[in-house]
């Protein structure tokens, strides 16, 4: 489509492709009287027709973005991982209730997935009265926790193709989950580091607004070495420290995609500038106890 024709030029009514591609590719300068033109141009016969194949064409157009979208590396890795985590959830929580029915039947019933695969492996049970059923679950489980392995392993490989510098901060799994949480890299990469440091605490932040909680300093980057390792207090500086990395990586690998490991070194000497500062601290804090305890003794 040029300055000069409308998205209906060169095409026929039954070439949904065409038409879709002039909706999503064409442009012009200055509206004009589009559906006069198409008229008169003999693409429709009247207004009404014309308005029926433009949204005929647009419906066509978005569908395809939306597929082309959804085909993307990054929105593949969000499947995945949150398939992964409704597998190892569903698991766990079949795993609680196989416990609980196993138990009636088995003195040696325990909890937790590793049980399951224990029951699903063994013939323990049978002879049991009701026996058959409580089996078949112990395999759902250990099919489900399998599963999520699976999908964990193909998560860690594909997070580094899509997403090298985040994943090299974060750790693919995090990297993973912070892109899911976003709706995807791009989405990612346009967040402020304050909202890349919440992400995951969105019921916390919630309530703080609302002035029933104090302000989440983190979300679900808890889980990295660099604010788990860091003691409490400091924990909102790490955050923020990783969260402003993550940032960076996130803007680095859907702009540009080249991998740069100082962001990683740079992080790396941040949390250990925060960190032996908190060291220093308690030495400190260790001095003048010793100093008091010295006093009182001359005392």
């Amino acid at each position: 489509m040029t300055d000069t024709d409308g998205w209906f030029a060169d095409a026929t009514r039954d070439d949904e492709e065409g038409l879709a591609a002039a909706v999503r590719e064409g442009s012009a300068a200055d509206p004009r009287a589009w559906p006069r033109e198409a008229v008169e141009a003999g693409f429709a016969a009247d207004e009404d027709e014309y308005y029926d194949a433009l949204h005929a064409a647009t419906t066509a157009a978005t569908r395809r973005t939306v597929a082309e979208l959804e085909r993307a590396d990054d929105r593949q890795l969000v499947h995945a991982v949150r398939a992964m985590d409704d597998c190892r959830r569903t698991a766990n929580e079949l795993a609680e209730r196989l416990a609980e029915w196993a138990g009636t039947v088995d003195t040696e019933a325990a909890s937790g997935v590793e049980y399951a695969r224990d029951l699903a492996a063994s013939d323990r049970l049978d002879g049991e009265p009701g026996a058959e059923p409580i089996t078949s679950l112990a395999e759902r489980v250990v099919d489900l926790a399998d599963e999520a392995d699976d999908l964990r392993e193909y998560v860690e490989r594909q997070t580094p193709a899509v997403a090298p510098n985040l994943a090299a901060l974060a750790g693919p799994v995090l990297a993973a989950r912070l892109i899911s949480l976003a709706g995807g890299l791009e989405s990612l990469a346009k967040k402020p580091s304050g909202t890349v440091q919440v992400l995951g605490a969105e019921d916390a932040l919630f309530a703080h607004l609302r002035g029933h909680a104090s302000s989440p300093k983190h979300g679900i980057i808890y889980t990295h070495d660099a604010v788990r390792g860091t003691r409490a207090e400091d924990r909102g500086s790490a955050s923020r420290a990783l969260a402003g990395k993550l940032s960076i990586a996130a803007r680095v690998d859907h702009y540009s995609g080249d991998l740069r490991p100082e962001l990683e070194a740079e992080l790396g000497e941040r949390i250990e500038a925060i960190q032996a500062r908190a060291e220093a601290e308690g030495d400190d804090g260790d001095t003048e106890a010793g100093t008091e305890t010295r006093g009182e003794s001359d005392d």
